[in-house]
């Protein structure tokens, strides 16, 4: 990351807004904005593939008894934010929620809330961030049968343009038993607290 870039192009901002950039207040905001930068935009830095490795430490499934005590891992709640790649706008009051079924190995749980949070440490798209999560957390796993679930208000809809404080996104991605078998995906979206949305899955 260029954070000097970012210092300068940040100065350039503040003057095209009919700014000063050397008024108190915004004297030191080229540089609070680079170390932000650096800060909430580190997940650019990373593949999938790579995230994947970073948090690929895993446990045997059946040293965890999960065959024996039950099907699915599933990890709520998440609370994460990030920032819209249309208008660089902020996406708050997010929860991602996670489930899947261990095939060999399951990883550790605290690698599913990293692994949430680097995924929306990027400019994103809330589609796009489940689909992520989906696919590091099958590669990490080795497992097909992952579902996501992201619910979150948008910024660039409740602040600006429409202005509809409140409203909420909610998107899913379902992949290979939670796509293919309708009671498996019924039963994943019960566990992640998603009632209300079962019905039209």
């Amino acid at each position: 990351m260029d954070t000097e870039k970012i210092k300068q192009l940040t100065r350039e901002f503040l003057l095209a807004l009919g700014e000063d950039p050397e008024r108190e207040g915004l004297a030191e905001t080229p540089e609070r904005v680079a170390r932000m930068c650096e800060e909430v935009f580190r997940g650019i830095a990373y593949t999938n593939s790579q995230i994947a490795e970073k948090y690929s430490k895993t446990f045997d499934a059946d040293d965890m008894c999960v065959p024996r005590c039950g099907n699915y891992v599933v990890v709520r709640d998440i609370p994460v934010f990030s920032f819209c790649e249309h208008h660089i706008a902020l996406m708050y009051n997010m929860t991602v929620n996670v489930i899947y079924k261990p095939k060999d190995k399951v990883i550790g749980l605290s690698k599913i809330a990293r692994i949430a949070e680097m995924v929306c440490h990027r400019l994103q798209l809330q589609e796009r961030i489940a689909s992520d999560i989906a696919e590091i957390i099958s590669l990490a796993t080795g497992s097909e049968d992952v579902a996501v679930y992201v619910e979150g208000e948008h910024s660039c809809m409740t602040a600006r343009g429409i202005k509809k404080p409140g409203a909420k996104t909610i998107t899913t991605i379902c992949r290979g038993i939670f796509d293919k078998n309708a009671s498996a995906r019924a039963e994943a979206f019960a566990l992640l607290g998603s009632n209300n949305i079962k019905a039209t899955l």
